[in-house]
């Protein structure tokens, strides 16, 4: 009898905040989706081998949030405003600690310099220890009872050093030196090389999944990892105003190879 795939869940930051038409960073649909995963998480049960869970985890002190900076005038500015190092430099936007300037100018400098997104200041979100930081109900459910078979998720946070960005689930946007958890976990890169198919679901994908899946196929390297990649195009959604982005990350990676499915087809055979 032929025994069931290696198959490894990663969803992507399925928390209140996201994922409730109430939190601070909703995506639109987003409840939906992880309902939608609920039920494929009970329906695979044992087939899937792990399952991996980031936790978006920020501090209010952070550098996308509205209380580190200052514009022209003096005021906080609003969310989903975006900062250059130009702004920063030319004084159009100024941090709100003096001291905090060069270093942010240096992250700002180094953000443009690798081509990653253009820094944006977001609504106050997943604020470790309050509730938009935990996992919607309809999915925590599913995973518990997933865990009744003596399997632990495996829940991976981000985004607490105040200092960096952190879309991606494998590395801070700008990895600090002398912080290991803004940098790649070699051991989390290794158990999806032994994974024969990475399914992935989650929020949001015009920015936490789609930095996530690139760098997971930036660490593992071989364009055959690439096609072991499912995504599940009815667990995900795009925050409002940046839909383009998830558009053109789904577009380059089933260039690359990546597959398309939904929580209804994957493994229904």
């Amino acid at each position: 009898m032929k025994q069931n795939p290696n198959v490894h869940l990663v969803v992507i930051d399925p928390q209140k905040d996201f994922c409730d038409p109430q939190g601070a960073l909703y995506a639109p649909g987003a409840e939906q989706d992880m309902q939608r995963l609920a039920h494929m998480v009970a329906r695979l049960g044992p087939r899937l081998s792990d399952v991996h869970v980031t936790l978006d985890s920020h501090r209010k002190v952070d550098i996308s949030h509205p209380m580190w900076w200052r514009d022209r005038t003096g005021a906080t500015p609003d969310p989903f405003t975006q900062v250059t190092a130009a702004d920063l430099q030319g004084g159009r936007m100024s941090t709100a600690r003096r001291g905090m300037r060069d270093r942010t100018l240096a992250y700002l400098e180094a953000l443009e310099s690798a081509g990653r997104y253009p820094h944006t200041i977001w609504p106050y979100h997943c604020l470790i220890g309050d509730e938009g930081h935990s996992v919607v109900p309809a999915l925590s459910e599913a995973l518990h009872e997933w865990e009744a078979r003596f399997k632990m998720v495996d829940f991976i946070t981000k985004g607490s050093n105040p200092w960096t960005e952190h879309f991606s689930g494998v590395r801070a946007e700008v990895p600090d030196p002398s912080d290991p958890g803004t940098q790649v976990d070699p051991g989390f890169i290794a158990t999806l090389a032994d994974a024969e198919m990475i399914v992935v679901a989650g929020e949001a994908l015009s920015h936490c999944l789609a930095n996530t899946v690139r760098d997971i196929a930036n660490e593992l390297g071989a364009p055959q990892y690439v096609r072991k990649i499912h995504l599940l195009t009815d667990a995900t959604s795009s925050v409002p105003g940046f839909e383009q982005l998830g558009e053109d990350f789904v577009r380059e990676f089933t260039a690359r190879g990546m597959q398309l499915s939904t929580t209804t087809d994957f493994l229904a055979a």
